[in-house]
């Protein structure tokens, strides 16, 4: 089993910073891509951000210049730096990753999720 565990949501003030850290742990072969949704309140789960094994970055169009994806394979985790935070960006953030596990001697890669940690923006 793979467990993804968040970290460091909380209440900020519009302008403020946080930074979110997701540790990936457990039966792990090799990570892939790691990556950051949000769900706010009366909406769909949309995707974020997302980095690969090699450090390719992509962000949806309404966080780039503000949020900063980065990740660390030696301690599986990723990371998700968010500045000039706005009150659309209030949501619950979850954290996901593409996980190769082996079982029973065969590689196969999985999609793992955290259980999220809330973001709260104050205007």
């Amino acid at each position: 089993q793979v467990q993804l565990v968040e970290s460091g949501g909380g209440l900020v003030q519009a302008g403020g910073s946080l930074r979110l850290s997701c540790a990936a742990s457990g039966s792990i072969f090799s990570i892939n891509a790691m990556g950051w949704y949000r769900q706010a309140p009366g909406k769909r789960r949309e995707w974020v951000a997302v980095i690969s094994r090699g450090g390719i970055i992509n962000y949806v169009e309404a966080v780039k210049g503000r949020f900063t994806i980065s990740r660390d394979n030696a301690k599986n985790t990723v990371y998700l730096q968010m500045n000039s935070l706005k009150p659309e960006d209030t949501a619950v953030y979850y954290c996901h990753a593409d996980v190769d596990v082996v079982q029973g001697g065969v590689r196969t890669a999985n999609d793992y999720w955290g259980r999220g940690t809330q973001v709260t923006v104050s205007p």
